[in-house]
């Protein structure tokens, strides 16, 4: 049963690749319905006087993917950013400085999902309110995707969402890096690691890109 929280020493003693490993080993218990039992009495008391996540995870809204439950973590384990798209924005970004720098979390990791909505849209060239400015996030990776796929380029072809899916991945973490000084410095010095992936709907798995 997991009934003790991170405190700042063994947050410390993590690197990125054993976060990785961790937060990949909790998928497979996911996948496995092994998933651990949990005190949430016990950590929500030992984490009223702070917090030393391992992990910030940028995922998509979508409730098919509660973040902490698809890779059995607990209160305390993650931080996570949600937005539809898992795209990077100044917020997204502080946040994740916030996190790593000052939180001391070893790994970001980007999980984008198969057949994301917010994907699909931007496929569709989708314009409503709001969401057509937010969907511009997300054609980048359309565009690169329409030069690498046959076929339609709409959403009835899920070979072009899959790719746009991994693209927009791959492309949020280029942009992290690019707009993130903080970041990339503290993944040059080995301080922190910025890994993608996606999440399978139908297995439950996360394959890492």
């Amino acid at each position: 049963m997991k009934n003790i929280a991170l405190n700042k020493e063994a947050q410390m003693a993590l690197t990125p690749n054993s976060v990785l490993e961790d937060l990949l080993e909790g998928n497979n218990r996911f996948v496995n319905n092994t998933t651990q039992s949990v005190d949430n009495s016990a950590l929500v008391n030992q984490t009223t006087g702070g917090q030393f996540p391992k992990a910030v995870v940028l995922s998509c809204i979508d409730s098919r993917v509660p973040v902490e439950t698809v890779l059995d973590q607990a209160i305390g384990d993650v931080f996570v950013a949600r937005v539809a798209g898992n795209f990077e924005n100044v917020d997204i970004l502080g946040s994740l400085e916030y996190s790593c720098n000052v939180a001391g979390s070893k790994l970001i990791l980007v999980l984008g999902h198969e057949a994301c909505g917010a994907v699909k849209a931007a496929c569709d060239g989708v314009e409503l309110g709001n969401i057509t400015a937010m969907l511009e996030n997300i054609l980048p990776a359309v565009k690169q995707s329409a030069d690498e796929v046959d076929g339609e380029l709409n959403s009835s072809n899920k070979t072009f969402v899959a790719k746009t899916v991994e693209n927009n991945v791959k492309l949020t973490i280029k942009r992290i890096r690019e707009k993130s000084q903080i970041l990339t410095e503290m993944e040059d010095n080995g301080e922190i690691a910025i890994v993608g992936g996606v999440y399978n709907l139908h297995t439950g798995k996360v394959e890492m890109l």
